[in-house]
């Protein structure tokens, strides 16, 4: 029996896997080699078709070209899902080790004050920015009277609003994973560095930040993933301006009722996203070894 036990104990996990990531993704991707019905949903034959979509268009005489169209969608979502993982990260860094330096009463407050915007549905905290930056929202209103500003800035429906309402929503992903890799670090290693007359720049550089890169690429990669997908801001803040490929995925199955091509386009970000994490990890585990 005692031989058995390890496995006996991830029995539950694999089974949650299966159940709710596996099934899932199987489903999917089974989807995105069926064609598309007439009246929505997918049916037989299988075909390529879904994924010919996404580099490829029919002219009027059924004859292939190549289009960009998705691939810009695309690399826009990729440079703004990385973008607000690299703010996430240059904001979150001083608030996690902050969090670190208070005493460990302040640091549970502090914490709950970073995990309190959970507690509010994503839909109403966004749409607060909405409020504050439309043409009569609080920001253009209170330019308008310190007579900062004559007319309305333009400070939504662009990709600037979509960044901030995506590091808005995704900032506690990255604290979260700093603090607890800076949390650990041993106090005595920057008392030994200033023994060694190192200054404060060099401290910084050499110990704390190699210390917390765990951390950062943990929390990089919580905020790189689910930003990649998120739909519910670039719609708000956006305005269908900035499409993301969530909102491609969204509209698919939606109002254009084309399922294959949704499950498509969730097939390759997802491969895409597994690819990077698996390459970060191998870097890591590389890293580690030397």
């Amino acid at each position: 029996m005692r031989t058995h036990s390890p496995f006996l104990l991830t029995v539950p996990a694999l089974i949650v896997l299966t159940v709710f990531m596996l099934v899932p993704l199987g489903f999917g991707v089974a989807y995105s080699f069926l064609t598309a019905g007439p009246y929505g949903g997918a049916e037989l034959p299988l075909t390529l078709e879904p994924y010919r979509k996404i580099l490829f268009e029919r002219d009027f005489d059924e004859s292939l070209y190549f289009t960009t169209t998705y691939i810009s969608i695309i690399a826009r979502s990729v440079i703004l899902a990385g973008a607000a993982a690299l703010l996430c990260a240059v904001l979150g860094f001083p608030v996690a080790w902050f969090i670190t330096c208070r005493s460990p009463k302040w640091q549970g407050i502090l914490i709950f004050v970073v995990t309190l915007p959970f507690w509010v549905n994503s839909l109403v905290r966004t749409y607060c920015w909405v409020l504050l930056l439309r043409d009569q929202g609080l920001i253009n209103n209170g330019l308008q009277e310190l007579g900062l500003t004559s007319a309305p800035l333009g400070l939504m429906y662009n990709d600037g609003a979509t960044l901030l309402g995506l590091v808005y929503n995704f900032l506690p992903f990255m604290i979260l994973p700093v603090y607890a890799a800076l949390e650990r670090l041993d106090p005595r290693l920057i008392e030994a560095a200033h023994d060694l007359y190192a200054s404060r720049v060099s401290v910084f550089r050499r110990i704390i930040v190699p210390l917390a890169a765990p951390g950062m690429m943990a929390g990089s990669l919580m905020v790189f993933a689910p930003a990649l997908g998120y739909f519910l801001v670039p719609d708000l803040l956006g305005g269908g301006k900035s499409l993301m490929i969530g909102n491609l995925i969204q509209m698919a199955f939606t109002s254009s009722r084309d399922w294959p091509f949704g499950s498509a386009l969730s097939t390759v970000v997802t491969a895409g996203v597994m690819a990077f994490i698996v390459v970060s990890a191998l870097r890591g585990k590389k890293r580690n070894a030397t």
